[in-house]
């Protein structure tokens, strides 16, 4: 019987509550309180907090950024190292970086920060709508697919970064109809 199965969670604290983990995966209700608890904690952008259950000295990051679309309906990304298992929460090598997706009139935009990667070490391959992104750097490595608003070309696709911050220019795919 697994942990989850006994019953037994998994709590974060990150200084202006905890959060349950099992909790956390199963529903964003308690994320969404949490996001404003902090917003009116002006003071600290950051909080660290221990997961109870993990091998001592486990270094782990676990984040999310939150947007609200036209229809004021919020939109949650998650990004970091931490993974939801049926044995609860587990931290991977490979992190999951902040990306940020824009909507273009010709061409979507795709924001991404990968801290502590030399721009040799970043791999870009797009196939329709998905984009599939791999970094590995001296101290970080990162994966993540992410699904674009529209079908694009990569054959003139724009890169730029400096920084830790790679800024990609998609043109969106011309529709055969």
């Amino acid at each position: 019987m697994s942990d989850t199965e006994k019953g037994e969670e998994y709590e974060v604290d990150f200084g202006v509550g905890k959060l349950k983990f099992g909790g956390l995966f199963k529903g964003i209700g308690n994320l969404i309180d949490l996001a404003s608890k902090l917003s009116e904690e002006a003071g600290e952008t950051r909080k660290v907090g221990e997961i109870k259950g993990l091998p001592r000295d486990t270094r782990g990051v676990y984040g999310f950024s939150m947007r609200t679309l036209a229809g004021g309906k919020p939109v949650i990304e998650t990004f970091g190292n931490i993974k939801d298992s049926p044995r609860g929460p587990v931290v991977e090598e490979v992190r999951e970086p902040i990306v940020d997706v824009f909507d273009e009139e010709d061409h979507v935009l795709v924001i991404v920060e990968l801290p502590g990667v030399d721009e040799n070490d970043i791999k870009l391959e797009t196939e329709g709508d998905i984009l599939k992104l791999t970094a590995t750097g001296r101290i970080s490595e990162y994966a993540k697919e992410v699904l674009l608003p529209a079908s694009v070309t990569s054959e003139t696709m724009k890169t730029a970064y400096k920084n830790g911050i790679l800024e990609i220019r998609l043109p969106k795919a011309r529709s055969t109809d």
